[in-house]
């Protein structure tokens, strides 16, 4: 274990020095906030820990904050009067983590007050979650500003587990992502799990002809219906994304080529032949997924639209 710590504080260390000429930078707070990156690893490594379903909290948090307003912290901010705020829109009421983010602004904001914005802290515990899970390492750009609009309102613009392959090239294009970065980023769904009520369409009623979505694996579909009956009593009840749930790797590709994706939205990947050639290529070499999702991760989290830097992440300046 402390070999591991001592490669992951060395990771940190490598990354901290590069630079690059983006208005995004990877050397911002050299100056400033020379330790930024040590502090929220050490958070995230601390925090997963004890609590091994924390990294996917943290890629899911980035990616809903990135794909509204962009990576403006904006999905951290609390409801406040009558305005209902992002994380209490309906995608969203299943985000948790937000104290691991605290915990890190609250510790750099010790070691270096009003320098480092939320959205780059949220952007950099995403990094060190997909890391410390086995996944890629990759420097991030910082530099990013806190927004200071959040409403649950536009959390309906998140693409969702039912979208068609056109619905969600349609939501990727508008923030300037590809084909290839949509098909590379939904593998971020070899972490997580999924409540019963993102996939219930899909194993009862689900259409006139079939009962149960025919793209499914029937031994699979079966093994859904048994976690989740038509009339499930039990509130949280859900599977893991796939059987490796809290190790970043390539299986979730190879399960969509079975039939035994969770999402609708992930099964239609092999619904187009550019699509079906993506999947089968990070399916075959998760090295070839791994450089692909370290492009697709740098270009989303470098959509930034904020103004501020934020003292307390959950409430505006």
């Amino acid at each position: 274990m402390a070999f591991m710590v001592t490669s992951f504080l060395n990771f940190i260390l490598l990354f901290s020095l590069a630079s690059t000429g983006n208005s995004l930078s990877y050397n911002y707070y050299e100056k400033t906030c020379p330790n930024v990156e040590f502090i929220v690893a050490k958070t995230v490594r601390d925090a997963t820990a004890s609590d091994k379903t924390v990294p996917a909290a943290l890629l899911r948090l980035h990616f809903h904050d990135c794909f509204i307003r962009g990576c403006d912290a904006s999905v951290l901010l609390n409801s406040k009067g009558s305005n209902k705020a992002e994380k209490d829109g309906p995608p969203n009421v299943s985000l948790h983590a937000f104290f691991i983010i605290d915990n890190a602004k609250k510790a750099i904001e010790a070691a270096c007050p009003g320098v480092v914005s939320c959205a780059d802290i949220l952007a950099l515990a995403a990094r060190d979650a997909v890391f410390l899970s086995g996944g890629p390492g990759w420097d991030v750009p910082k530099g990013r500003k806190d927004g200071r609009i959040s409403k649950a309102s536009e959390t309906i613009q998140l693409p969702s587990p039912s979208f068609n392959v056109s619905q969600l090239q349609k939501s990727f294009s508008q923030r300037g992502l590809s084909l290839e970065d949509l098909v590379a980023l939904s593998g971020g769904h070899t972490l997580g799990f999924s409540h019963c009520s993102s996939f219930r369409n899909r194993i009862h009623n689900f259409n006139a002809t079939h009962d149960v979505d025919p793209s499914l694996n029937p031994s699979f579909a079966s093994k859904l219906k048994s976690i989740c009956p038509i009339r499930n009593q039990i509130k949280n009840a859900g599977t893991t994304l796939d059987a490796s749930s809290t190790t970043f790797d390539n299986t979730y590709y190879k399960l969509i080529l079975q039939g035994k994706a969770i999402f609708s939205s992930d099964q239609v990947l092999i619904d187009t032949p550019n699509t079906k050639n993506l999947v089968s290529k990070f399916a075959t070499s998760q090295d070839a997924f791994y450089k692909a999702f370290v492009k697709s991760m740098v270009k989303m989290s470098s959509i930034n639209g904020g103004q501020e830097i934020r003292k307390d992440c959950r409430v505006v300046n």
